[in-house]
């Protein structure tokens, strides 16, 4: 088993996405949990604000596999992949980290960089792991979270639970 730490956004209807996609992850992964959810500022693009969290789970079977349910849960969504990087979303779903493996093939990188650079991933992280260190910094998310300096995006605790 792997444990698997994944980020959840949305901009586009979001209590509908991600009210859903918490579903149909509990529903793969029976024993995921979840952060609060933040109402966070768009970044990189002028929209709509996100709602954003983190997940934990176990997987059991391969990256490549939880990748690809990944996708399709997005794909069920509606998510639209032709666009720029930064742009509106039905629905997110970014693994964070893959237990404690770092991986950079040109294809996918883990632990995500976001992890560190944006408080609307760090801040769920903490809240939902604070103890776990983190796989290439070697440091808690609590004390990275107590270290961050990056711009806020966080607006507040948004006014849905997926819990």
């Amino acid at each position: 088993m792997t444990r698997v730490f994944l980020g959840i956004g949305s901009n586009i209807d979001r209590d509908r996405h991600i009210g859903a996609a918490a579903a149909e992850l509990r529903a793969r992964w029976p024993g995921i949990a979840f952060s609060p959810v933040y109402e966070s500022a768009a970044v990189g693009f002028d929209g709509e604000d996100f709602y954003n969290l983190v997940a934990v789970f176990e997987a059991g079977e391969p990256l490549a596999a939880v990748e690809a349910a990944l996708r399709g849960i997005e794909d069920a969504h509606g998510r639209d992949r032709s666009g720029p990087k930064f742009s509106a979303r039905t629905l997110d779903l970014d693994l964070l980290t893959w237990g404690d493996a770092v991986i950079d093939d040109g294809r996918i990188v883990l632990p995500r960089p976001e992890i560190l650079r944006f408080d609307f991933v760090l801040r769920p992280l903490a809240d939902l792991a604070p103890d776990t260190r983190h796989p290439v910094a070697g440091i808690t998310y609590r004390e990275l979270w107590s270290r961050f300096t990056g711009s806020p995006a966080v607006l507040r605790i948004a006014p849905i639970s997926v819990e």
